[in-house]
């Protein structure tokens, strides 16, 4: 399980939240081989006066925050946060302007389709 939020200044992530969806799939998949089908993104378009953001960022600033059940080596999480800044490029966001975050926590806090996650049978590793 991995679910993604993306947050930037709307003008901007608006007109790139397909593009940007698609690039951050394919690192995910990538990285930490997971299935094509298995995609949850949520963007957070914000308006410029509520989205402050460091000095040396441009209104193209992102932040996206990945929340996953724990299990992933460091290996491929940081393979995870390499193919991201390259990836990024493709749709005009810049290292400077990206900030990736992961969150993990233990299949038990996570619930979905009417079970605890360490009672599901998933049908991807997450030992990666």
């Amino acid at each position: 399980m991995v679910q993604v939020k993306i947050y930037g200044i709307r003008d901007y992530l608006n007109p790139i939240k397909q593009q940007l969806s698609d690039v951050i799939h394919s690192c995910v998949m990538d990285a930490l081989q997971f299935p094509a089908n298995k995609r949850s993104h949520r963007f957070f378009p914000l308006d410029k006066s509520d989205f402050y953001y460091p000095t040396g960022r441009t209104e193209r600033y992102t932040i996206i925050e990945l929340s996953m059940i724990e299990g992933r080596s460091v290996a491929a999480k940081k393979q995870l946060i390499k193919l991201l800044f390259e990836r990024s490029l493709s749709v005009g966001i810049t290292a400077q302007d990206l900030e990736i975050t992961i969150f993990e926590n233990p299949k038990h806090n996570w619930g979905f389709r009417g079970l605890p996650g360490d009672e599901h049978e998933l049908n991807y590793k997450i030992e990666v």
